[in-house]
């Protein structure tokens, strides 16, 4: 059984990429489920492949289902269709769109073809992952979930004891205190330097 590894490049940024292996033998569908679960999106929205050339123009679509809107040929569904019966050469190509309001745009490029499953993957894999993806819905910092635990474990929200809170009233008057023998302190300072 022939085994396929994609790469899948983020469109706006090919720094960022996702290289997936898949059977031959295996659904444009299962495909689609994996380079979401590559890139951290979610399964909520439209989507198509295109089959496409060295220049990357879109030829025959592969569809999730049959959308709304005009075709210059009917679409191949991705259930129904597999790998391995759209690939026309060794470095096939094919444009992946997904949500197309957002219209994130992908490109797949087949990278290696390979006689030898691996043992240890459960086909579709990811099996490479360059660079930071995109947030589906917004900004991604480079902690992204991290902080968000972080500050669960260490209760960042709330005044910690030893530290004063802004608006206490003892706190208030520690600093204003503080502030009229700093400023002292640093004049005299500055006047021996003068």
């Amino acid at each position: 059984m022939a085994i396929l590894k994609f790469r899948v490049y983020f469109e706006e940024d090919d720094s960022i990429y996702r290289d997936v292996a898949v059977r031959h033998t295996q659904s444009f569908l299962q495909l689609h489920q994996v380079i979401l679960k590559a890139y951290e999106f979610d399964n909520k929205h439209q989507a198509t492949f295109y089959r496409s050339n060295d220049h990357w123009q879109r030829g025959r679509e592969i569809s999730l289902e049959k959308y709304d809107k005009p075709y210059k040929a009917e679409p191949l569904m991705m259930d129904a269709t597999t790998i391995g019966s759209e690939i026309r050469d060794p470095n096939q190509k094919f444009i992946y769109v997904y949500d197309f309001v957002k219209n994130w745009g992908f490109l797949v490029e087949l990278i290696s073809v390979s006689k030898e499953e691996n043992g240890k993957l459960d086909y579709p894999a990811i099996v490479k992952a360059e660079g930071i993806a995109p947030s589906q819905y917004g900004t991604k910092g480079l902690v992204g979930d991290k902080l968000t635990e972080m500050e669960e474990k260490y209760d960042l929200t709330k005044g910690t004891e030893g530290f004063g809170v802004e608006g206490d009233k003892e706190s208030e008057e520690e600093s204003e205190e503080g502030e009229g023998e700093g400023e002292g302190e640093e004049e005299g300072g500055v006047d021996e330097v003068l």
